[in-house]
């Protein structure tokens, strides 16, 4: 019995999802005394497989190859279909654009189910997930031989880089299927922690009124406290902030030490993207407002007169 891990890799960096995805790994593996791999599959993986090989897995694979290294689902769901023939049990994947991208189609191809979303192992078989946007959670089980996850970085506390390294295998390749061709790319750059692993995150909602109000009261917020900027669906819907920003069930789920919710009203849906961070602080000029619910520190006031007071308390 064996456990693979899908490394979730951008640009030769190892992203922090697949150290958490590697823990809850390890914890499945903890029942059978099963070995746990990780695949590192991607182009010229130069300064990841140092990462990798000491991130706390068994064996480290690496799949490397010019026709992955845009991540397609059709080439890196071929690769892996491979290795399952090695008599894996379980391929695990991170909740992230990544791994609800390809494990659909691994699971798929391979006609067993797939357990979306996992916050908490109970056996090798038997999971918790999240279910009508968080409110309730299931404990399910799986009883295909072989099982497909994708797991809730923020649920499981990340493994660190710091284990003995361990062996590093070439792992084979398979051709290049040429069934899509990624022709460009547009990504932000920015200055600020990034928003799924920032441990402060300033939010704002439909209630800033405007993207230019979005940017003159959250920015200098985000800036004093070192924080990354997010948004709800509402806020992104009207063109406040870029989808890449959007926290919530159809966006980015988040667990910061902070979570600073500003003219946020806290719709179900951005709850379910947001309830697990440490300390949450409000502000809202309805005192009834449902973020207030979920709150460790709320403030009923003006957003356009307490941020800046916020601010000006700083200095």
């Amino acid at each position: 019995m064996s456990v693979l891990v899908i490394a979730d890799v951008v640009d030769d960096v190892v992203l922090p999802a697949t150290f958490s995805t590697l823990v809850a790994a390890r914890q499945i593996a903890s029942f059978t005394s099963a070995r746990v791999d990780l695949l590192l599959a991607g182009h010229q993986l130069y300064a990841s497989i140092p990462v990798a090989a000491s991130a706390g897995a068994d064996k480290v694979l690496v799949a490397d190859s010019e026709h992955l290294a845009d991540r397609g689902a059709e080439n890196l769901a071929a690769t892996i279909l491979l290795l399952v023939q090695s008599g894996y049990t379980h391929i695990l994947f991170s909740t992230s654009n990544f791994g609800k991208n390809v494990a659909p189609r691994v699971a798929a191809k391979l006609d067993v189910a797939q357990f979306s979303d996992v916050v908490a192992v109970r056996s090798e078989s038997v999971y918790d997930r999240p279910m009508y946007a968080g409110n309730v959670i299931a404990t399910v089980e799986a009883l295909d031989r072989l099982k497909v996850i994708t797991v809730r970085s923020t649920a499981f506390q990340p493994a660190t880089a710091e284990h003995a390294a361990v062996a590093v295998e070439q792992c084979v390749v398979t051709q290049d299927l040429k069934r899509s061709e990624v022709t460009g790319r547009q990504a932000a750059v920015s200055d600020r922690p990034d928003l799924a692993s920032a441990s402060i995150i300033v939010s704002g909602g439909r209630g800033l009124g405007s993207k230019e109000n979005y940017e003159r009261i959250l920015e200098p917020l985000a800036d004093k406290l070192g924080a990354a900027l997010g948004a709800s669906r509402a806020a992104v819907d009207a063109g406040f902030a870029p989808n890449e920003r959007q926290v919530g069930q159809t966006g980015k789920v988040v667990a910061p030490e902070i979570y600073v919710a500003v003219g946020l009203s806290g719709a179900i849906q951005h709850l379910a993207g947001m309830r697990d961070s440490r300390i949450i602080v409000a502000i809202n000029s309805d005192k009834d407002a449902p973020i207030f619910g979920v709150a460790n520190y709320g403030l009923v006031a003006d957003l356009f007169d307490a941020v800046p007071e916020w601010l000006a308390a700083t200095e």
